[in-house]
């Protein structure tokens, strides 16, 4: 019995549908602002992707790009004006940064009223009591297809392996807000194969293609699949070995056309969010 597939495609289209219709009905403002230091290839495309999205929600977007050699003083700089700034109402900083720049410190300076990646620690500190305005939008999208999909997470058991600060520990807080009984797993989890078969739910984001095979998933699991990796004929692919796992799993994302594109629709959502924020 093959999985069905949840399409992120469709699932994002409808989010940014949504935020177009509210913008409009409501007659907002909203304005985002993406800085980009230095040319790196993959953050171009993300870059270009999300001001495409914005375009479709009717959101105003404000691109700076910054040479790689630009100095963490100008950096903080231009977020300082971004911040003062009324008609922005989200800040986006791509990473990765060049080495020389301190992201952690770039990101702390960002106004949580702002900080619409929700990467800011204040956010974060929200995100574990519950009481939160924003969420990493990885996290979030990842919610959102699971919603969709029509599935309950609630006394479900979920396993998410891995635990960056961007999607493995915001997504095991978001699993148990809605009642989840949640293991995350990492590179030092013993009998890794074992605890990811006890998943109703697993969520795999190591960055390592083809990690989750299907000796690791119970029969109908939920599988979703956070990683984008390319394999080594180049191709884009993900964290679970799609063929194999699909023929185990109850529902499946794929790669690309999964997780992928929610997160940049999240991003949209999360944009009005904070307008509405600062309007209060």
């Amino acid at each position: 019995m093959a999985a069905q597939i949840i399409d992120g495609k469709a699932v994002s289209a409808k989010v940014k549908e949504e935020v177009r219709q509210e913008i409009e009905r409501e007659g907002l403002e909203v304005g985002l602002a993406v800085v980009i230091v230095g040319d790196d290839p993959a953050s171009r495309v993300y870059v270009n992707n999300k001001k495409k999205a914005c375009e479709v929600c009717g959101i105003k977007s404000y691109e700076y790009a910054l040479p790689a050699e630009t100095t963490e003083e100008e950096l903080l700089e231009l977020v300082d004006t971004l911040n003062a700034d009324e008609k922005v109402n989200g800040i986006l900083v791509q990473l990765p940064l060049p080495k020389h720049l301190n992201e952690e410190k770039v990101i702390e300076r960002i106004s949580p009223m702002k900080d619409v990646d929700a990467f800011h620690a204040a956010n974060v500190g929200k995100i574990m009591i519950g009481n939160y305005a924003f969420l990493p939008c990885t996290p979030a999208g990842c919610m959102e297809l699971i919603h969709s999909a029509g599935i309950d997470v609630s006394g479900k058991e979920c396993v998410v392996i891995g635990r960056s600060n961007i999607v493995g520990k915001p997504m095991a807080m978001l699993l148990l807000h809605e009642n989840g009984t949640v293991t995350v797993c990492h590179s030092r989890t013993k009998d890794l194969k074992e605890v990811c078969r006890r998943a109703d739910i697993l969520v795999a984001a190591v960055g390592r293609a083809g990690f989750v095979t299907a000796d690791m998933v119970k029969d109908g699991a939920v599988v979703i699949d956070v990683g984008i990796n390319r394999n080594a004929d180049g191709k884009l692919c993900g964290d679970v070995a799609y063929d194999e796992v699909a023929e185990k799993a109850s529902f499946i994302t794929p790669v690309p056309g999964g997780v992928g594109p929610m997160t940049i629709a999240m991003l949209m959502k999360n944009t009005v969010m904070a307008k509405r924020i600062q309007s209060k």
